[in-house]
Order: C-alpha cells, then structure tokens, then sequence
C-alpha cells in the first residue's frame, strides 16, 4: 500500500468524528445573532424602484424604504431601512440589483435584527423560471461551505413578497433571497480585523484555510475568484494569520445559472467542468483536507437533502446533488486526485 493511501486512511479516521465547527474559535462573549442562530425561512415583504436603486450614480448612495417581517406567531412588524446597489457584475446582466441594507442601531434594538446593523440581500438575477431554484442553490453553497471551513459568512434564507416600484404601476414578484452578515461582523466574531488589501501574495494567506477554500471551490465548481487578486474573497487578519473567506457563487456549477460563465483564465468551457485553482502547498496539506472532506460528505449530503422540499423544479435539485457526488468520486479515486488535483495546483 503507498505511504500516501495510508496517510490518508489514517486522517479520515482521525477526521471522521471531528466537528469542523470547533476548527475556529469564536468570541464567545459576542451574543449569537437571532437573526442567524435561527434558520427557518424568514418572510419578508419589500417595495422600492428597482430602476432608481440600479440608476443611482454610485454604490455609496442609498434609497429610503421599509422592510416588513413576519414574526413567529404570524404578526408583521416594519422597520425602516436605507438600501443600495452593489456589485458589479451583477449589475451589468441581472435585472434584480443585489442589496446592501443599513438600519439605524436604535430601530433594530429588540429585534430580530438587533446586532445586524448593516447586512447584504443576495437576489434572483433575472426573471426566469428558475431564479428561485438559482438562490436555494446558492444558499446551499454557503451552508455546504459552514461544513468544510470554520470561517463563513452567516446567511439565511428568506422569502420576499417585493412590489416593484414602476411610477404608477407596481409589479408584484414572489422572491427568494439570502440574507448575508456584513463583513466585520465575521471578523468580530473570531476576534479578527478586516484585512484591506487590493491584492496578496498567495502564499502569505494561511496555508490550510487557502487549501479549503480551493478544495470548497472545486467542489462547486466555482471559477469566480481569485485568492491573489482578491475577487470574491475577503481576508481576516486573526491570529497573525491571513485568512481568506469566500463568497458569492452563482457563476458556480452547483448553481450553473444561465448567465453563469467561466473565468477567462482557464481551460474549460463550461461552469460544471471542474478545474482546480488552488496554488501549490505541502502535499500533506493536502491529504488532509481531503480526509476532511471525505469525513463530511454524509453532512454535506445531509444538508442537501433536507433542502430538497425548497426546490420549485425537482431536477434543479437532482442535477445539485450529481454534481456534487461527482466531485467524491474524484476525491476517492487516488488516479483522479492526482490527476485534477495535485497536479492541477498553481505555482504562480
């Protein structure tokens, strides 16, 4: 038997009973969001001009509007809330702008907002008839991604009856949504700070959470980011250690959304073909996360599963759940994982 089948038989074991959970130590004196800590789908009612929030000038100018929501017991309750455009891509293709909200401190006090005072709403991008399906499976990603790596953004589910603003005519849309916690709150929660940076050494990022994260990006097949440019990655300085965070994963294969394209920089011509985008480390590193990630498949599979009532179209959810085992059979087959992996991985 090779040395590295059996160090890999040895860490899944080692793996197999560990929570990834207790891979990063939070704050335990910060108060766990109710916002977050509960995750049944949040009903949600919103109505604004989604002509004006795309048509202002810039991305730090925000519209007034309120946000209603539904309490457990069926009661609504109103809040006002600043909203703006962000993103970029986004904004170019889609016809929903993505959001970015921002309360007042004292209004959310004694609410199920309370602590969140600036969140991002990730929304359908176009009007189709899986836009819906789209967002479930983005959200899945992010809730896949809580499982393989101890930082992540918070995110919960929502439903959203929103009336388009259209000057005397209003349009009504049933939507889906995620709603996302705001940048330093995550920082906050490990003790950490936002790490500004424009770009980064690759190699000054912490070694196993960059692994992860190339290993979590494969998985979903994702293209759509760049640890050294810095493209739908955040870093948290925690520790002394640089630690990258992903996010936003429609141009995913998982979600494999219409308007969905591959990075220009790589060799494939279609979202759901795999290519590995991790840099080089000590292939031990490697063998590790593998084992980690082999211990969790069954949680994995588990979280997908138990979504699979949300899907409006019962072959968005089949296809999510292929693709996925897809990328298992890659990981258990030694020649594979070779293959596309260890010798996929980027020296610059």
């Amino acid at each position: 038997m090779k040395k590295q089948t059996i160090f890999f038989l040895v860490l899944n074991i080692i793996f197999s009973s560990f929570s990834f959970s207790q891979m990063g130590i939070e704050n335990s004196s910060i108060k766990d969001s109710q916002l977050f800590s509960q995750q049944n789908i949040l009903s949600l009612k919103l109505n604004y001009s989604n002509k004006e929030v795309k048509n202002t000038k810039d991305d730090s100018t925000y519209v007034k509007t309120k946000v209603d929501y539904k309490l457990e017991d069926g009661q609504w309750k109103s809040l006002d809330v600043s909203i703006r455009k962000r993103g970029f891509s986004r904004l170019e293709i889609c016809y929903f702008a993505p959001l970015r909200m921002k309360f007042n401190k004292s209004d959310i006090e004694n609410t199920i907002f309370e602590g969140n005072k600036k969140l991002k709403l990730v929304l359908p991008c176009l009007k189709e008839s899986d836009n819906n399906d789209n967002v479930i499976k983005e959200y899945l990603g992010y809730k896949i991604y809580e499982l393989v790596s101890p930082y992540y953004f918070k995110t919960r589910l929502v439903d959203i009856d929103y009336e388009e603003d259209k000057g005397k005519k209003t349009k009504t849309f049933n939507l889906k949504g995620i709603l996302k916690e705001d940048d330093k709150k995550v920082a906050k929660r490990f003790d950490g700070k936002i790490f500004e940076r424009e770009s980064v050494n690759p190699y000054a990022l912490d070694t196993l959470t960059s692994v992860r994260n190339a290993f979590y990006s494969y998985l979903i097949g994702n293209t759509d980011f760049s640890q050294s440019h810095l493209h739908n990655v955040k870093l948290i300085y925690i520790d002394k250690r640089i630690v990258p965070i992903c996010y936003d994963f429609d141009m995913s294969g998982l979600v494999n959304s219409s308007y969905a394209a591959v990075s220009e920089t790589v060799n494939i011509t279609s979202v759901t073909d795999r290519t590995y985008r991790g840099f080089e480390r000590d292939q031990k590193v490697f063998y590790q996360v593998r084992s980690e990630f082999m211990a969790n498949k069954s949680n994995i599979l588990k979280r997908i599963d138990d979504a699979k009532t949300l899907f409006e179209n019962p072959k968005e959810f089949s296809a999510l759940r292929t693709f996925v085992l897809d990328f298992f059979d890659i990981l258990t087959n030694e020649t594979k994982f070779k293959q596309h992996i260890l010798d996929k991985a980027r020296n610059k």
